[in-house]
């Protein structure tokens, strides 16, 4: 009974110490851990690299593969430079069990562990800010100690009772049958996946697997098979996470889950090749420490085999699990809320898509009113009603944010989206209004007025084009149907153009108004015209002016 309450407690307290530890750890990372990930990921290898050091350091895979689905969902990274994140994160985990490896099973820490958790628990009430998060990771590292050292104590009890000979035999091991070797292998990987499905954690399953080695319960086969399905049993969080979640968040737990399957796969078909090498490693090196290294190795070799292939693999699983929805509102994502700069980003981008979607409608019929020519809309034409329904959900999704932002940059990013997507809905509402703007084209200033607001609508289309997706590696935009500004004219240039052309219609509107008042005084137009003209050259004076103000928000140039 002992032992069986020393093995249970010793697991929760090491899930327990690294649940603090992480917290503790995410929260000194803090803004830093999004702007790595995010600049790090130019290229997928590059990507997979900062996101193993992002992992180790953090000691969270799913810190990781979170703040990843946010950066992705937002915008800011392509799928395959997050998927590369995620293959980083998924090597960069098993830093954890070189450290059980190399201290945690090796030394009984008891002493120093617990003042380390008396101190740290101290730190983190007395503390604020980032000194508390300092005395949670250490609090909780000493957790983690402490978890191993009371589990070792249960796993020599257990190996007292169990040995390694009342397992079945695995393939690979001397004389033992093909036939037989092989359901021993799949037997045991199975009990690896329930173990870490059970705890939710591949982590805590490999700690137990690594103290059963090391106080003789099972053997050196036996704990690589067991590794092979707990590898496996950490993408089961994944799928269960992405259970109604965003497109973006089931395309990454896919990718996740197929390169978990991919690298034990091959670990089967090599499993009776390299269980004769450990065995045969072991009488120089020590067994654990073998077992780390076939752990890490066994997820290099995944994240190897997937990482040429990679343009295929995303093409492979975005078939798989296809856009679904709006495409103004992809951003949109909940799991950006977490982090609040994130979710700003994703709100800045759906503003965005909107005004693009919006300007480009109202350049096409302006373009066309100015020309004489009858307005043929085509079918790919998004609705009007969606547009406006995609702002209304930005709104929505910004109230719902996680927090306050902590830096004064981040605070003025806010407010700037916060200003742009005003901005981008007062636009929306003034296109929305009734009539059309057919009665501009009756006079020379409702002529100008007219070409002016159509080449507010063109430049502010491709300012906001700009931003919408993030740039692949090769330097290109991620969505080449959209329109990129011209390389030789820098933001600011092109928001003065656009104030210029905005203030000049707001001109073009006092003198428009002046004048065709008199004309219906003159007895030249009656009433009606007189006011259906001026109201048409008003609401075009209006659409450039919140077009001008959002393309300035949203560049954060003229703010």
């Amino acid at each position: 009974m002992s032992m069986t309450i020393s093995i249970l407690g010793g697991v929760g307290l090491f899930l327990l110490g690294m649940t603090v530890m992480t917290s503790g750890l995410k929260t000194l990372a803090g803004p830093a851990m999004r702007s790595v990930l995010g600049k790090a990921a130019a290229t997928p290898l590059r990507g997979a690299f900062w996101g193993a050091m992002v992992t180790l350091l953090v000691q969270s895979s799913s810190a990781t593969i979170m703040t990843t689905i946010g950066l992705v969902s937002a915008g800011l990274l392509t799928f395959p430079q997050g998927l590369g994140l995620v293959l980083g994160a998924n090597v960069g985990t098993t830093g954890t069990g070189w450290l059980i490896a190399l201290i945690g099973v090796r030394v009984s820490l008891t002493a120093a562990a617990l003042p380390m958790i008396f101190v740290g628990a101290l730190i983190k009430l007395l503390g604020h800010g980032r000194v508390s998060a300092a005395g949670a990771a250490l609090a909780g590292f000493a957790l983690v100690l402490f978890g191993l050292t009371t589990l070792q104590q249960g796993m020599g009890g257990l190996a007292e009772q169990l040995h390694p000979a009342d397992l079945p035999a695995v393939l690979g091991a001397p004389g033992v049958e093909w036939g037989s070797g092989s359901l021993a292998v799949i037997m045991l990987v199975g009990v690896g996946l329930v173990m870490t499905s059970v705890m939710q954690s591949s982590t805590a399953a490999i700690a137990v697997t690594l103290s059963a080695y090391f106080a003789g319960a099972v053997g050196l086969d036996q704990a690589c098979a067991l590794i092979i399905g707990q590898n496996i049993g950490t993408a089961t969080s994944s799928a269960m996470a992405a259970i109604g979640a965003s497109s973006t968040a089931k395309r990454l737990a896919l990718a996740y889950i197929l390169v978990k399957l991919i690298a034990a796969a091959i670990a089967l078909v090599l499993f009776p090749l390299v269980i004769p090498l450990l065995t045969r490693a072991s009488s120089t090196i020590d067994g654990v420490t073998l077992l780390a290294g076939y752990h890490t190795a066994y997820n290099v070799v995944g994240v190897a085999v997937v990482m040429p292939l990679m343009g295929k693999f995303t093409q492979f699983v975005e078939r798989i699990l296809p856009e679904r929805g709006s495409p103004l509102t992809r951003c949109l994502d909940p799991s950006a809320l977490a982090t609040p700069i994130i979710a700003v980003e994703a709100v800045r981008r759906t503003v965005a898509r909107t005004v693009v979607a919006l300007c480009n409608s109202l350049d096409v019929r302006l373009a066309s009113l100015s020309r004489g020519e009858a307005l043929h809309r085509g079918k790919d034409v998004i609705p009007f009603s969606e547009l406006t329904d995609a702002l209304r959900q930005a709104q929505e999704f910004i109230s719902g944010m996680d927090g306050p932002l902590e830096s004064k940059d981040d605070q003025r990013r806010l407010t700037s989206t916060l200003h742009a997507l005003h901005h981008a809905s007062r636009l929306a509402e003034t296109t929305g209004e009734e009539g059309g703007f057919e009665t501009a084209i009756g006079d020379p200033g409702g002529v100008r007025a007219v070409k002016l607001c159509a080449e507010v609508m063109r430049s502010t289309a491709l300012m906001a084009g700009a931003i919408i997706e993030p740039a692949r590696a090769d330097g290109q935009m991620a969505s080449p149907e959209l329109p990129e500004p011209p390389s030789d004219v820098s933001n600011t240039r092109v928001i003065l153009q656009l104030e210029h052309w905005a203030k000049e219609l707001g001109d073009v509107q006092r003198s428009h108004r002046s004048a065709t008042l008199s004309a219906a005084a003159g007895g030249e137009l009656t009433a009606t015209e007189a006011m259906g003209r001026v109201d048409t050259v008003r609401r075009l004076a209006a659409l450039a002016h919140h077009a001008w103000r959002t393309a300035a928000h949203l560049t954060g140039v003229g703010t």
